[in-house]
């Protein structure tokens, strides 16, 4: 079908290890995304969701601006190479119940696939198939 490099956002919106959960909720709110991949030392050490406010800071009554993100990202982020194959993709994520994978090369961040991503993937694909095969009929 297709590699994960056709179809990754390489625009990923990070931000350092050591910054606030209010400098994090500020950046997903103005930068309109769900997630960010957490930075230290230029290498991805997490991720933090809008799940992961609601459940480590949220519910904890928590403040925002006296908590470090590192402190409620998830350290065990799942990640794939840009040559993986999209069904590959697909079932990792399917497997251990993520929305979301970090794209690593060489141990790099090089970018970030959704479900969103995949699904309009896969929504033109469909209609392209189904374009191709009416034209054909005639």
């Amino acid at each position: 079908m297709a590699q994960i490099r056709e179809i990754m956002e390489k625009n990923v919106i990070t931000i350092e290890h050591d910054k606030t959960a209010l400098d994090a909720a500020c950046l997903i709110s103005e930068k309109d995304v769900s997630f960010l991949v957490i930075m230290k030392d230029g290498k991805p050490v997490g991720v933090l969701s809008e799940s992961d406010f609601v459940k480590r800071l949220a519910a904890d009554n928590k403040t925002a601006s006296d908590v470090i993100v590192s402190e409620i990202m998830s350290s065990k982020f799942r990640w794939v190479e840009p040559e993986t194959e999209l069904e590959d993709a697909i079932q990792k994520m399917l497997n251990n119940n993520i929305r979301r994978l970090v794209i690593l090369d060489d141990n790099k961040l090089v970018g970030v696939i959704t479900q969103t991503d995949l699904t309009g993937f896969l929504r033109d694909k469909l209609l392209v198939d189904k374009t191709i095969k009416n034209i054909q009929k005639n």
